[in-house]
């Protein structure tokens, strides 16, 4: 491979009268290690959002998380119509709530609707009518914060609010049954080395 990547260059670069060597004088070449300094922010919140439209149900998840590892889920099944991108106003709506409850002045909002951050950015307008309420809803949200950002990530980075809608629109939740929190625990160990005394 290196050899014909070396045979490639060679023909397209061939040595005749208009040949120039390459210049090879770098002006740092008594640099010996460089490393990039990150800056020392404050901690802050984020909240991951999505919501998930699927054949058994509706389901909405937010996870709201601290720099210094502390995560609040929330999830919640919805029981009425909803388009996707209804179901995406739902999950952040239900996470921006859990940040004004727990008193969150600054938060940075994360989901993977390119649809919703760009039109509660004013980059693209409102037009559908079912969307307009959520939107001012939205508004009136972020009124409650000093500081409130949204940004678009991609899908692979919003896991954990993505597994929280699954599971929401999956359950069956009769009235009159109650459900207890999730609780997920954190194994560092086979589950064998458990059963060793």
């Amino acid at each position: 491979m290196k050899a014909q990547a070396l045979a490639d260059h060679l023909a397209e670069n061939p040595v005749d009268e208009e040949y120039k060597p390459l210049k090879n004088y770098f002006p740092d070449e008594e640099v010996i290690h460089i490393e990039e300094l990150e800056q020392v922010e404050k901690p802050s919140w984020k909240l991951f959002f999505d919501g998930a439209t699927i054949m058994k149900g509706v389901g909405v998840g937010a996870v709201l998380t601290f720099e210094i590892g502390h995560h609040y889920p929330i999830m919640a099944k919805l029981r009425f119509y909803c388009t996707n991108n209804m179901v995406e106003y739902e999950a952040c709506i239900l996470g921006l709530r859990l940040d004004i409850d727990m008193g969150v002045q600054e938060v940075l909002v994360l989901g993977d609707s390119d649809h919703l951050v760009h039109h509660i950015q004013g980059e693209w307008e409102t037009r559908d009518l079912k969307l307009i309420p959520y939107r001012m809803c939205l508004h009136d949200l972020c009124q409650h914060f000093r500081s409130v950002e949204f940004r678009h990530i991609p899908r692979i980075h919003n896991e954990v609010a993505n597994v929280l809608d699954t599971l929401a629109s999956m359950l069956h939740h009769p009235d009159k049954d109650y459900v207890d929190y999730l609780h997920i625990q954190v194994r560092d160990q086979h589950a064998y080395y458990n059963m060793v005394e």
